[in-house]
């Protein structure tokens, strides 16, 4: 084989390829779907070393996960979204409060487990290779983690909902989780008795998805392909393919 032939062996088979785009296309912020089935430890073990094999800068692989199934800790925990919650309602204009206090934005107590996934910032060192000049890389490695659970999670037929409404130094209070260790995200897991069609925000009227083509700039800043973007195609096709996109 020459080298000009060797990328051709790398793509995945057709049938694996359009699984992951069909979990991508599929998957939810899941808030009010959770079954009370326990995962089983074989499945939460994948789901987790999913995570574990996320891209990190400098190879630092600065995530901890935190497992959370005991019911008080979950209500203290929701008792702290509870009250951040109301504060941020009241940060929205009088015509969005009301759909906002219509909003379910957590399944604390609903999923059979909670996951806080932190970034450990001085894992390696106080000098990371690939973090030396955008100090935030170690945040986004640990994003990307999230990701990788989350459309494990999809493959498995797990939901999972991100919960972001809390006091951070709160959080960390009642998680016993130390002063140098950021918490990324806290995820709600279970199984579900449904994947909603599309994103529950977009269908509760909130906001609506950005169409690609509006989105994708050329070569500079704002510059568009317009009515002659070869990529169109694309975009269209899997629309139709998936549904979701």
């Amino acid at each position: 084989m020459t080298t000009s032939e060797a990328p051709s062996s790398h793509p995945f088979s057709e049938a694996a390829r359009d699984a992951v785009y069909r979990a991508i296309f599929s998957r939810r912020d899941v808030r009010s779907q959770f079954l009370p089935e326990v995962i089983p430890d074989e499945v939460l073990g994948r789901l987790l070393m999913a995570a574990h094999h996320a891209p990190s800068v400098g190879f630092m692989q600065p995530w901890n996960f935190l497992l959370i199934r005991s019911a008080e800790t979950k209500a203290r925990v929701q008792g702290l979204f509870r009250k951040a919650n109301e504060e941020a309602r009241d940060q929205f204009a009088e015509g969005r409060k009301d759909l906002y206090s219509r909003l379910k934005l957590e399944g604390i107590t609903d999923a059979p487990i909670n996951l806080c996934i932190t970034c450990d910032r001085e894992r390696t060192g106080q000098t990371v290779l690939g973090r030396t000049h955008i100090k935030e890389m170690d945040l986004y490695s640990t994003v990307c983690a999230v990701q990788n659970l989350w459309l494990a999670a999809r493959a498995e037929g797990i939901g999972v909902g991100w919960v972001s409404i809390f006091h951070q130094h709160e959080l960390k209070e009642a998680l016993g989780i130390p002063e140098n260790i950021v918490p990324i995200a806290y995820l709600c897991l279970g199984y579900v008795s449904e994947f909603l069609d599309r994103p529950e925000l977009e269908k509760a009227g909130w906001l609506s998805r950005l169409p690609l083509e509006g989105l994708v700039f050329h070569d500079h800043w704002g510059q568009t392909a317009g009515d002659k973007d070869p990529l169109a195609k694309t975009y269209q096709a899997l629309r139709q393919q998936y549904g979701y996109a």
